[in-house]
């Protein structure tokens, strides 16, 4: 069975969603429910810190592309923080970069929000 852990924060009305673990097929589904109740209770300034993140399948992957669309319909984003270089690899040889504000501190993307 695959350890994923999540926790959500608040930081000056920006979520912070601090994952830990394996996220794959398994795991993706906690982290589907998390941003599902962010965007239930109208909260679309979200940043996920990666730091302990220590895998992304596609099924990880696919559920940040699941959200970002209505998060950013919203006038909100995801942003990204502090992956680790070989969790970076996966989200780049997929384009993430391109799509998603990545940053290397937590505090950086939290900025961006204009806090």
């Amino acid at each position: 069975m695959s350890d994923f852990k999540l926790n959500v924060r608040n930081i000056n009305d920006i979520h912070v969603v601090d994952i830990k673990g394996y996220l794959d097929a398994h795991t993706a589904p906690d982290l589907e429910s998390a941003f599902s109740k962010l965007l239930d209770d109208k909260k679309f300034k979200i940043v996920v810190n990666c730091k302990n993140l220590n895998y992304i399948s596609s099924a990880g992957l696919g559920v940040f592309m699941m959200f970002i669309e209505e998060v950013r319909k919203n006038s909100g984003d995801i942003k990204l923080s502090n992956l680790t270089p070989k969790v970076y690899n996966v989200f780049d040889l997929l384009g993430f970069p391109l799509l998603y504000d990545i940053t290397q501190e937590e505090t950086d993307a939290v900025k961006k929000f204009g806090a």
